[in-house]
């Protein structure tokens, strides 16, 4: 175990079980509970939608395969934005890196208002306190995360086990008691424009399903053996990620009919009411508040990463590079949650815009990211790379393509988030030049 106790250096002690954890924390969260039912209305076919999911899971797997040929060439803290600011220079680095960090405490914003919601449904006190809790439960893991960097890999892998396990027995419960739901039905999937706009509706929420299958790259710098460890972690997360979103959606077509399902905005919930009675929905509830804690858990641990690497490189406040006596980037994290706090008392509907944007920028990390690996192979051949993409140039190139289809798709669904975006992009191009474009800044 190696720990550098410099106020500049995070500490090398995650390994493998971590790496797994993060995976299933960023990954798995309420939409898999809540997408089986708007998919199932716009397709039909269960087999269809199961194809869909594996086709999404494809991706993803294809994916990790990109990000491990890059976070083990560069493995710096901060994942796409160490990848686009060595691949195409400083401005398109701060411009990933500070998208990615916005992007991701907005999430945290919403995330948190999400869970004091359902802590409400539990527990009546807390109704009409939604914005209390919230920021409480950042407070929480603010707190928790300033006890150091192996106090919150343990925590992120306690947490992902508890999910594991709830997931796990949710699916033996539906094909235990369940008689057949949607399998046993006869179906017939739309034809022409609906069964097109259909399929692009669905892929778009399944993408949406999947964001995360990366978030183990953050955290190459800490791996104590990122060579060794990193692949293995990736895969086994992913996988694990996929074959429990596809049994999900197995079980709970098995036990819903399809005009339950097609109805259903919480088909997990519904799945469990009508298998044991209307008193068991609180246990899904409940689940659904520690899926979305942990996936706070984890979003509270990877953004400072983005800004302690970014900091480090010139490109934000030197302070944000500082790490504490226990291996946390302390600086960094204080921002993050503190600026979530500020857009959660901004209020609802604010953060329901902000999110509308977020999704456009997570999904340009990803062409960031696979635009990288290319445009390094080119540019840097040379360059030490331990792990190497599967079927180079191939299936980068289709990753990217992929990748843009749904970045289009994203506009096509929120067309005005575009001006946004465009506005965002020149004031981060007046705040680069104003500030970061010398190779050092004194920011």
């Amino acid at each position: 175990m190696s720990k550098n106790k410099a106020t500049n250096q995070l500490w090398k002690v995650l390994g493998t079980g971590f790496g797994v954890a993060v995976t299933l924390g960023g990954t798995v969260g309420t939409g898999i509970l809540r997408k089986p039912g708007p998919i199932a209305d716009q397709l039909v076919n269960p087999y269809l939608i199961v194809g869909l999911w594996i086709l999404v899971a494809t991706y993803a797997l294809l994916g990790i395969s990109t990000v491990l040929e890059l976070s083990l060439s560069i493995p710096k803290a901060g994942a796409w934005y160490g990848y686009a600011e060595r691949a195409f220079g400083r401005y398109i680095g701060f411009l990933v890196g500070i998208s990615s960090w916005l992007g991701t405490i907005t999430a945290l914003a919403f995330g948190s208002y999400t869970f004091s919601e359902y802590v409400g449904i539990l527990f009546p006190y807390f109704e009409h306190q939604e914005n209390y809790v919230a920021v409480g439960t950042l407070a929480l893991l603010w707190f928790f995360h300033q006890l150091g960097v192996v106090m919150a890999g343990k925590s992120q892998e306690w947490l992902s086990g508890i999910k594991a396990l709830a997931l796990l027995g949710f699916i033996i419960l539906c094909f235990a008691f369940g008689s057949g739901g949607m399998w046993h039905e006869p179906s017939a999937s739309p034809i022409g424009l609906p069964l097109w706009s259909g399929i692009m509706t669905a892929l778009l929420s399944i993408f949406y399903a999947f964001d995360g299958w990366h978030t183990a790259a953050y955290f190459t710098e800490e791996n104590a053996d990122p060579v060794k460890s990193m692949p293995k972690s990736m895969y086994i997360g992913v996988i694990s990620v996929a074959l429990i979103y596809l049994f999900i959606n197995i079980s709970i077509l098995y036990v819903l009919p399809l005009e339950d399902v097609r109805h259903s905005k919480l088909a997990a919930a519904d799945a469990i009411t009508w298998l044991f009675g209307a008193s068991t929905g609180k246990w899904i509830t409940a689940f659904l508040a520690i899926s979305i804690f942990g996936i706070l858990n984890t979003q509270v641990m990877f953004a400072p990463r983005v800004l302690y690497s970014m900091s480090r490189d010139g490109l934000f406040w030197k302070k944000a590079s500082e790490v504490n006596s226990v291996g946390s980037p302390s600086f960094a994290t204080h921002l993050t949650v503190g600026m979530s706090c500020l857009l959660l008392l901004m209020g609802k509907n604010l953060n329901e815009r902000l999110s509308d944007i977020a999704t456009f920028f997570f999904v340009a990390s990803y062409i960031s990211g696979f635009s990288s690996l290319i445009r390094l192979r080119q540019t840097e051949p040379q360059l030490h790379r331990p792990y190497k993409a599967w079927a180079y140039p191939y299936v980068p190139s289709l990753l990217l393509f992929i990748s843009v289809l749904f970045l289009m798709g994203t506009l096509i669904q929120n067309p005005t988030s575009g001006i946004y975006v465009l506005l965002f992009i020149a004031g981060t191009y007046v705040l680069f030049r104003s500030l970061f474009q010398s190779n050092k800044s004194d920011f």
